[in-house]
Parts: C-alpha cells; structure tokens; sequence
C-alpha cells in the first residue's frame, strides 16, 4: 500500500463540504465518509486533512482535479450528476447542455473508475463515450440515522409547528422544476385534508431553474403548504418522523437518496413513475404517472389505514435494496483492486 500502513488510506473529496450542502450530493458524500469509517479495512481521511491511497471524489469541480492530480491510475468518482440532471435545474439550459456534456465527459474520463449508482447512470455514462472503467454500486442508507421513532416525531412536529392531528405529507428537494415542487403544490390544493411540508432550498441561488415562477406558486399556496428551506443534515429525521407520507414527484433521478430516508423512518412514499426506477429497484414501490395519480393514492393513504401500512411494508422491501454493509464490501474490493 502506497502509505506504507495495514490499512487502505481513501481520501474522500467534495466541495459540497464548502458549498451546496443542501443537495443529495452532500449527503450521498458525508453519508460515504461515514460508511468507510465501519470498515476495518480502510482508514478514511477528508479534503485537506491528508493523502490516502485512493482518492474517491462526489463532485466534479475544480477541487477534484487538483486533488487528483497525485492519484493518476487510482481516482473513483461517483457520478450523481448526468447531462439529463441539469435539465429542469439550470436556466437557458437548451444552449448550455453542449458545455454541460463536454465537461462532464472531461471529468468522468478523468477518473480511473467511475462508480454508477444506477442503470440508467450507466447508459448515461456509455452515451457519452466514457472511456473510465464502469462500476454500478447503488447509494447506502445510513439506517441508524433515518428510522422511525415516536420521540423525533414529537419533536420534529415541534419543530415544524404541525399539530398532533395533521395528516402531513413531506416532500425533500431543491425548489427547481426538476424536482416536481410545482406538481407537489398542485397536490396540496387538491387536497384539503392534509398539511404539506416541503424541506428543501436553492443552493445555487438565483441561477436556479425557474426561481420566480416558483417563488409565486409557493406565494399562492397558502398556509397549508409550508416551506421550511434548508435545514441541516442532522435534522432531517425530525422531518421525516414530523410526516405521515413521502411525495417524491420529481422528474428526473439516477439513485435519490431522500426516498431512501423516508422510508428507512417508515413512511409511505410514493414516486413519480418513471423508467429509471423500475431499473433500479428490485421490489415492488407506490408510483404514479401524474399529478392526479399522486391526488389519488395521497388521499387513499390518508383515509385508509390499511392501505398506509401495506405501503409501509413495501418501503421496507425497498429499503433493504440499499443496505450499507453491502455497499461497503463492494468499495473495500474496489479500492484493494486500485491500491495495487
């Protein structure tokens, strides 16, 4: 091993330590940090604290090609951002989508392996000629964190102001017509029994897809529909456990960490139907193609209890796709391959 030491130095890196920790790269990176320092194989050091023997990058800027540039032969990087990811996420996209392609294709190539965390990664990753070695490991989930537990929803009810009595139903994203906020609104109005809470801001700012359209929906809502912003990491559980039911519609996704959560806490969650995830996941999930197929299986959840705990068991089933010990092991073998 190139640190002289028994065990495999990984020096992790991303910039979402410094900027856009809002986002489900930041927690996809903190969320491998934490999954590496189980492994008694492996000692893990982060951004500027050292060198390792492997360098395993989250994001695609300047900091992985300087921090790079000591690793040729022994770079992992894995892509949570494909050129369909900024549709719906950057504005004048249509003319900027050639730029987005070529860099992007520079980073993967830049790496020695590239880690797809889905099927349709994978295609993504093939459509664009990356010549990098290719290996799917899907995003773990960190079930010590997110769980379900009567003490987080007390607080996490507290924390939001939602009363005892709600019927609440979460949604987590960035407000960007990508991730559906709009449809998610649209769901809220048709349904008066129920309290929605969406977590979730713009950490790219005012170059954020759509800003003003969303920002006067989210003013035309009204008091039923709550935006908390970017709350921290560590207190995303509370949200998860304020809520009876999870609403993902967004519109594009490779491996969506914020379902993942929610379930883990034992929520219902429903998806948008799409074909990347009827790849991705093994078992059986609630999903509908529309906005009036959301209306429908939200108010279904809400009104019939047995529906909701059929719904909770297939967020069970799911979540056990994405255990961490694993992922882990598929790491520690791909680093050991790299080291030598």
């Amino acid at each position: 091993m190139g640190s002289g030491e028994s065990k495999l130095r990984i020096h992790v890196v991303s910039e979402t330590a410094y900027v856009g920790k809002g986002q489900g790269v930041h927690t996809a990176f903190v969320d491998c940090v934490n999954l590496l320092k189980r492994s008694d194989k492996l000692e893990v050091v982060v951004n500027q604290d050292g060198w390792g023997d492997v360098l395993h990058a989250h994001t695609y800027g300047p900091y992985f090609f300087w921090k790079g540039r000591k690793y040729r032969g022994r770079r992992v990087f894995t892509v949570h951002v494909i050129p369909d990811s900024a549709r719906g996420s950057i504005p004048a996209e249509r003319w900027l989508m050639p730029v987005v392609r070529r860099y992007l294709r520079r980073v993967y190539n830049y790496a020695t392996v590239c880690i797809s965390i889905s099927p349709a990664v994978t295609d993504a990753l093939r459509g664009l000629d990356v010549r990098s070695r290719i290996v799917e490991i899907v995003n773990p989930i960190d079930v010590d964190r997110f769980r379900g537990s009567p003490e987080l929803r007390a607080e996490g009810r507290a924390r939001f102001g939602i009363p005892d009595d709600a019927f609440v139903v979460l949604g987590v994203g960035q407000l960007e017509g990508r991730k559906g906020v709009e449809d998610f609104i649209d769901v809220a109005l048709a349904s008066p029994h129920a309290h929605f809470l969406w977590v979730g801001g713009r950490p790219l700012g005012a170059t954020t897809e759509g800003k003003s359209r969303i920002d006067r929906r989210i003013r035309e809502a009204g008091s039923r529909v709550q935006f908390a912003g970017l709350i921290d990491l560590e207190q995303m559980p509370l949200a998860y456990n304020a809520a009876d039911a999870f609403l993902f519609p967004s519109y594009q996704e490779n491996c969506p960490l914020a379902p993942l959560e929610a379930a883990a806490c034992g929520l219902p969650v429903v998806y948008r139907d799409l074909p990347e995830y009827r790849r991705l996941y093994k078992n059986e999930y609630l999903a509908a193609p529309d906005t009036p197929g959301f209306i429908q299986i939200v108010d279904q959840l809400r009104a019939d209890p047995a529906y909701r705990a059929r719904a909770r068991e297939l967020s069970a089933r799911v979540v056990r796709q994405f255990e961490r010990d694993e992922v882990l092991a598929s790491l520690e073998k791909l680093y050991a391959e790299l080291a030598e």
